[in-house]
């Protein structure tokens, strides 16, 4: 007897003791699961965090929504104003805001009226840096706005912040979230001073600097992209264009910064992050375009779509 009790005892243990191994594994099967699903919902919410940021940045009093003229500067004296008789006209504030003069690469601002200011000051006169030199001198006057730019010629870039565009704007229609867009991918070096030049929507090139070329794996093929910075940039730029370009995203590509720089030969860019450029949503924006390299053959499911405002 025992004997036999020792034999029961001994079965018992080890069946208590598969129990608990089962329970142990389910546990652990369990928590992984648990720890998945909790990555994969911070992860979402940290992609729909940033699409919150990029539409209060869309609709700011100064963003792209609000830009309503692009008016190119002759040399000499440029009347402006909203009255009819003035060179550039504008779509509010007085009938005459004042002259800007153009001599050379010197641009002179003569106020002609208190409700206009320079810089966030009433002035009579001043000089008006462009985007080139530095943070553009900002010319306003109650929801209208105006500072210089220089795109081979001078243009002054005007804003209302009380534009239809602004005030009726509902966000932009992104595609689902999907991890599987956020690629670490493989990072070479570009040789010191690699340049590519860049064409814009109205025809102008530039050169701008290339550190070096992303490659990534997806369908079963090897894709790359240039990647657009320096040693001083702590993220580097993409401008893109895909195969659902102009079928269901911008025609004129996309723009895509990485998660930081290059570490050890990899470069981690999460296409869920994919924008549309400013010429999206105006027709006053000078884009840059995607260079031939930059052309994916590759459908990119990710990131914004095309933006249609008559469907807000």
């Amino acid at each position: 007897m025992k004997y036999v009790a020792q034999k029961h005892v001994k079965k018992g243990f080890l069946i208590l003791t598969a129990s608990l191994s089962t329970l142990c594994a389910s546990l652990v099967m369990a928590g992984e699961q648990t720890g998945a699903g909790t990555q994969a919902a911070d992860y979402r919410q940290s992609i729909e965090a940033w699409r919150t940021r990029r539409h209060e940045g869309l609709a700011r009093s100064d963003g792209w929504l609000t830009l309503v003229g692009l008016e190119w500067l002759k040399e000499g004296e440029n009347r402006i104003g909203s009255g009819a008789e003035n060179d550039i006209r504008l779509s509010g504030g007085p009938e005459f805001w004042g002259s800007v003069n153009l001599q050379g690469d010197k641009l002179h601002f003569v106020s002609g009226s208190d409700q206009v200011t320079i810089g966030g000051e009433v002035l009579q006169q001043a000089e008006l840096i462009p985007d080139s030199r530095g943070e553009s001198t900002l010319v306003a006057s109650g929801s209208v706005s105006f500072y210089v730019i220089f795109r081979e010629s001078y243009a002054l870039r005007v804003k209302d912040s009380q534009a239809p565009a602004r005030l009726n704007f509902k966000g932009v229609e992104n595609y689902p979230v999907d991890e599987a867009w956020r690629i670490n991918g493989r990072f070479e070096r570009a040789d010191a001073g690699a340049a590519i030049e860049i064409s814009n929507v109205l025809g102008q090139i530039s050169e701008l600097p290339v550190f070096g070329t992303f490659e990534f794996d997806r369908d079963s093929k090897t894709h790359r992209l240039l990647a657009i910075g320096d040693i001083h940039s702590r993220n580097l730029w993409f401008i893109f264009a895909d195969r659902t370009s102009g079928r269901g995203t911008y025609g004129a590509g996309r723009f895509l910064y990485s998660d930081g720089m290059p570490v050890d030969g990899h470069l981690l860019v999460d296409f869920n992050k994919a924008y549309n450029p400013p010429c999206a949503f105006n027709p006053y924006s000078t884009c840059p375009l995607p260079p031939p390299e930059n052309r994916l053959d590759l459908k990119v499911t990710a990131g914004e779509k095309d933006y249609h405002p008559d469907a807000d």
